[in-house]
């Protein structure tokens, strides 16, 4: 994908959705955290239907430590990986109220010591809840960059140092989402819906899938 058209391919991804948010659902830092660390190879949709039961009982990391790990098990056992997730979460929470006042650190550094939380988890909390300019790279990014020529590469590290490279700086704050919306529901994994994707025309992808 030639620079001018990544100008033309995120301008047209914003006039579409101006304001684009993760859809994960939440109300403060923590919540976000939270359902990012259960969303590991699971749905939003998935984990917003645990995390609604959840939160109105527990969206602090004390309140969560005084669930325990079967009572925590038992909110979130729909969601795939439950065990190591309840764990996980319990014991962030533990690191949270232990070394940070309850408080959900705002460094990358800090957020990969917690438990259950990688790189692209300590993304997503530093975009959405702190507003930086990071890509949290997963499946749908990953296959969109390559597949459209915006930022080819082989492992996820690759791929989001190419598009922190290639992104122009007023589109870097939103393209994650904008990318993440793209692969999920118009550049699919087995079929990519070409015919009603907006920016079929800066992609590289060929050949076009046809409508149905």
């Amino acid at each position: 994908m030639k620079p001018r058209d990544i100008e033309a391919f995120f301008a047209t991804l914003k006039a579409a959705n101006p304001q684009p948010n993760t859809e994960l659902e939440y109300t403060n830092v923590f919540e976000l955290l939270a359902a990012v660390l259960l969303s590991a190879q699971a749905t939003d949709v998935g984990v917003n239907k645990a995390t609604c039961r959840l939160f109105p009982v527990a969206n602090t990391p004390q309140a969560i430590l005084d669930l325990g790990l079967e009572g925590l098990e038992g909110y979130i056992k729909t969601i795939g990986l439950y065990r190591t997730k309840a764990k996980n979460l319990l014991a962030t929470c533990r690191i949270l109220v232990e070394q940070h006042g309850g408080q959900v650190p705002r460094t990358r550094e800090a957020l990969e010591q917690l438990p259950g939380v990688g790189r692209k988890t300590a993304n997503v909390v530093l975009n959405v809840a702190f507003g930086q300019p990071t890509m949290a790279v997963d499946t749908h990014i990953f296959r969109v960059s390559n597949r459209t020529g915006l930022a080819p590469g082989r492992n996820p590290l690759e791929v989001e140092q190419r598009l922190l490279e290639r992104v122009p700086q007023q589109y870097l704050v939103d393209a994650h989402h904008w990318l993440i919306l793209l692969g999920r529901y118009v550049c699919q994994a087995r079929k990519p819906r070409c015919w009603e994707c907006a920016v079929a025309p800066y992609c590289d992808y060929e050949p076009k899938t046809p409508a149905p």
